[in-house]
């Protein structure tokens, strides 16, 4: 029998674990932290053996396969004596992978976007009656989706450190969004490291297969001429019209594949803002190639609805918007909110930063914000970026006193924007503690 170890016991590991066990293999899940209480439980009504607070070498060796979460870098000690050995590493959308069957895959990679564009293309097929689960890195376990309730369609928002331990995995249809600098830390600091770490997505694709990408970064087809892909090249842009992909001329998006052409006003997209146009083209192509009809296309992205910590509207109090963007953790990701707004705008800032670099959104901070909230424990970097830019920037180390501080600097007619450009994990347990104590904090008002 084989025997499979699961290294990490968060969402990816323990779906991992009950779709080995479900599957017969031998298991073990090492947790070098605390199991959620939910986890445990799991693991305990299944019998999956477990340690949690130590990873015991001894037991972790005796593996066949590793699967790891794709929170532990590389560079973990534990990794290093398992590749010592050896033993083959594979990320948990990989041994998922290996269990689908039949069922088509569906892989949303990039640096930004990801998460709405596979919520968008996953509501396009619900809307067409398509049996399917959204899965991965959004937050609900591949495996474990496999494991409970199998489906025909499987649409996997797919980060990088899930594609750096894929062997066999092999997408139907791939999207590439966008690379921007994002996760250096994990790849010695080697941009291109991380661009071929995106690039894997394609790699076990065939000519059966659709890659579907962004033609207008200029990073993504760059490597595209160094790398050889077997897949159907679909593009979308914004600058140029395709001969097979999606483009945007005017307020008009076209998405021609086959015969079938799929036409409609960007001003009936529920999505706002030129980066949310992108995922829609992105999302709209996929939707095409797999035969969905241009009425249920159109149905979907007219009524679909943005996700949480996404440029959230939260409320607005005396004529002040709340907008909770919690999970831009990067620059790149508050240009595109900061893009998006048509309101003067009081911005929230900061975190734990990433080797930000602010230059970025000077222009849209010149042009767009009135004043900067600070909510990090370190704001010398933005107050060093921003200083000269605007009146006034203010340092809070709490989500009551941004909101507060915030409210105080805002007039009727603004609009207050949470989008850190940082991770969380100098002040809150993750980026929903953090947009969940923003969205409280409005309450409160």
């Amino acid at each position: 029998m084989k025997h499979i170890v699961i290294l990490g016991g968060g969402e990816s590991g323990v779906g991992a674990a009950v779709l080995a066990a479900t599957k017969g293999y031998s298991v073990f899940l090492s947790d070098g932290g605390s199991l959620k209480l939910a986890y445990k439980k799991e693991l305990i009504i299944r019998s999956i053996p477990h340690e949690e607070g130590q990873h015991t070498i001894e037991k972790i060796l005796e593996a066949n396969t590793v699967v790891k979460s794709p929170g532990i870098a590389e560079t973990h000690p534990v990794v290093q004596q398992i590749r010592a050995k050896n033993i083959p590493i594979i990320s948990e959308v990989e041994f998922a992978y290996q269990h689908v069957g039949d069922a088509k895959v569906l892989a949303i990679t990039g640096s930004n976007g990801k998460s709405t564009c596979t919520s968008l293309l996953h509501h396009i097929c619900k809307t067409a009656d398509i049996n399917c689960a959204l899965v991965g890195n959004i937050g609900f376990s591949f495996a474990w989706q496999v494991a409970i309730n199998p489906v025909d369609v499987y649409v996997v928002e797919t980060s990088s450190f899930q594609l750096d331990d894929i062997v066999t995995y092999k997408p139907h249809v791939a999207i590439l969004l966008n690379i921007t600098e994002d996760h250096l830390d994990r790849y010695n600091y080697q941009f291109e490291k991380y661009i071929e770490a995106k690039f894997k997505i394609t790699k076990n694709q065939s000519a059966d297969d659709f890659f579907i990408y962004c033609a207008d970064d200029d990073v993504i087809t760059k490597h595209m001429k160094q790398v050889d892909i077997s897949a159907q090249k679909l593009p979308f842009s914004m600058k140029q019209e395709v001969k097979k992909g999606a483009s945007i001329k005017g307020d008009q998006m076209m998405i021609r594949i086959q015969e079938e052409r799929v036409a409609m006003s960007i001003y009936d997209f529920a999505l706002k803002g030129k980066h949310n146009q992108y995922n829609t083209m992105a999302a709209g192509i996929a939707a095409s190639t797999l035969g969905i009809r241009k009425e249920k296309i159109r149905e979907a992205v007219t009524t679909f609805q943005s996700l949480e910590h996404r440029m959230e509207f939260v409320a607005t109090v005396r004529g002040v918007d709340f907008i909770n963007d919690s999970k831009a953790t990067n620059v790149n990701s508050t240009w595109y909110a900061l893009e998006s707004m048509m309101k003067p705008t009081i911005l929230i800032l900061g975190g734990v930063d990433k080797g930000n670099d602010y230059t970025l959104i000077e222009e849209l901070v010149k042009e767009k914000v009135r004043a900067i909230v600070c909510l990090g424990t370190d704001n010398s970097k933005i107050h060093a970026a921003f200083g000269s830019l605007v009146e006034t920037i203010v340092d809070t180390a709490a989500a009551t006193d941004a909101v507060t501080e915030a409210f105080k600097l805002a007039k009727k007619g603004e609009a207050i924007l949470l989008s850190p450009a940082c991770a969380s994990f100098d002040l809150f347990k993750n980026y929903e503690d953090r947009g969940t104590q923003f969205k409280q904090a409005v309450k409160l008002l």
